[in-house]
């Protein structure tokens, strides 16, 4: 599903709340002045107050399922604004879908 490319810096949230940070290695391709996050770069959970019973449970990554199709970036896939992933807590437990809040809006993949 083609989709707005998902940069370094771009708006990301857990669905509590936490804020997404990407960690990004690629230094080549750039897209509204910023890196394109790739499926293999880090995505870190900051904040997250999901709580199961009266079990802290936050998320802590961010693991990406569905990335781009067709848009290889050294060799890996993109992260677009229609990409699906999870949020993933310490103990692996999937806690939902990232929400891409904003992106830059002049590059699109699929």
């Amino acid at each position: 599903m083609p989709g707005p490319l998902f940069v370094v810096g771009a708006v990301a949230m857990c669905p509590h709340g936490g804020q997404i940070t990407t960690i990004s290695a690629n230094t080549r391709v750039m897209a509204g002045g910023m890196p394109v996050a790739l499926m293999t770069d880090q995505f870190m959970v900051a904040g997250c107050a999901f709580v199961v019973g009266t079990v802290p449970q936050p998320c802590l990554k961010v693991q990406w399922t569905t990335p781009t199709a067709l848009t290889l970036i050294n060799g890996q896939p993109a992260i677009t604004q229609a990409s699906v992933g999870l949020c993933i807590a310490a103990n692996g437990a999937p806690n939902g879908p990232p929400i891409i809040v904003s992106t830059q809006t002049m590059a699109v993949a699929s």
